[in-house]
């Protein structure tokens, strides 16, 4: 996706000048060439390192920025949601909505099998500050980092909730796409594991979500207490690879056919419901999200009918729709299997 070409550059670059992988030929590393080699190397590598730690997001993504006419926060402070940041150090609490999102990078530790630690932190970096990127421009908080993932909140006390779901589910759906297509194609053409990701998201009403400070003194954030807090980090782990997993309470809020039952799946018949209180006759059903079908839903967004792929539609862009084209089906399938 051309959203994401910018870090895809990044991490193509990063793997061209690590030695370990062999993209780089030792038998130059010797004398006064191999200084020079090592020199432009480490140059490479802190320049990759200081375009991904930009808090504006790197070109390719700063487009859908312009032509949405998004205006994003990109000053925040990591565990501090603005509306809430006068908890901080207090031991007041508000009871307010919000959505949570548990984003999980899996299998970055295959790239050390491959790559020298430095090549790696390049790549790993790329990819949290995507994650990290596409969540601020549409209007995400970026709650806590774990490892390679994160958590995120979305919402606030201006911002309507379903309009604030909307905008959580298209960040999911980008950033997974990103994932499942645009690295793997860069690893593929590696020979190596992929790696892919899984989420879960979940709504917690106001009267469900409790807003404090957990902690002490600079060792702490603002944060929530909600059951729906704890099952988006649950859903995640109920997700398939380079999937989304949300709970009903997203379902209810934001009705579109793109969800189905967990329990739908083969195997997972018994994992309907995420968490339950029998005695209270309280079930709460989990459901797959179909990210790619809402990202092709999006009018700012153009499919190739050729080839399966997306890209972002740019203001005053007539899509050409291709006919006769059910002949190029069985290849773009091969290749892409999205073609609908």
């Amino acid at each position: 996706m051309d959203i994401y070409s910018s870090y895809a550059d990044n991490i193509r670059s990063a793997i061209a000048n690590d030695r370990k992988s062999g993209n780089i030929n030792l038998s130059n590393f010797s004398g006064i060439a191999g200084v020079r080699n090592d020199f432009q190397k480490a140059e490479t590598r802190t320049r990759l390192l200081s375009e991904t730690q930009q808090v504006r997001p790197l070109s390719s993504l700063q487009n859908i920025v312009n032509e949405l006419g998004l205006h994003p926060n990109f000053n925040q402070q990591l565990g501090l949601h603005p509306d809430f940041a006068h908890l901080k150090n207090t031991g007041n609490i508000e009871k307010h909505y919000i959505h949570s999102m548990f984003i999980d990078i899996k299998g970055s530790t295959h790239l050390f099998k491959r790559y020298e630690p430095e090549t790696v932190l390049v790549i790993t970096n790329t990819i949290q500050r995507a994650a990290i990127h596409t969540c601020m421009i549409f209007d995400g908080y970026i709650q806590r980092l774990h490892g390679d993932g994160m958590f995120v909140y979305f919402g606030g006390k201006s911002q309507d909730p379903a309009e604030a779901a909307k905008r959580c589910l298209t960040a999911a759906s980008l950033f997974t796409y990103f994932v499942k297509n645009d690295l793997k194609e860069i690893f593929t053409e590696q020979g190596i594991e992929t790696i892919f990701t899984r989420i879960g998201i979940d709504y917690g009403k106001t009267a469900d979500v409790v807003w404090a400070m957990a902690g002490m003194a600079e060792i702490s954030e603002v944060t929530t207490c909600s059951l729906h807090t704890s099952l988006a980090a649950k859903m995640q782990m109920h997700a398939e690879s380079n999937g989304v997993v949300v709970g009903d309470n997203i379902k209810t809020l934001v009705p579109t056919p793109f969800y189905s039952p967990v329990c739908g799946r083969p195997g997972k018949e018994n994992n309907r419901y995420i968490f339950t209180i029998p005695e209270e006759n309280f079930y709460y059903t989990q459901h797959d999200f179909n990210w790619l079908g809402h990202l092709k839903s999006l009018d700012y967004i153009s499919t190739n009918p050729m080839l399966g792929t997306i890209n972002l539609k740019r203001r005053g862009q007539e899509i050409n729709v291709l006919r006769y084209t059910d002949n190029l089906k069985p290849i773009a399938v091969q290749s892409k299997p999205y073609l609908q």
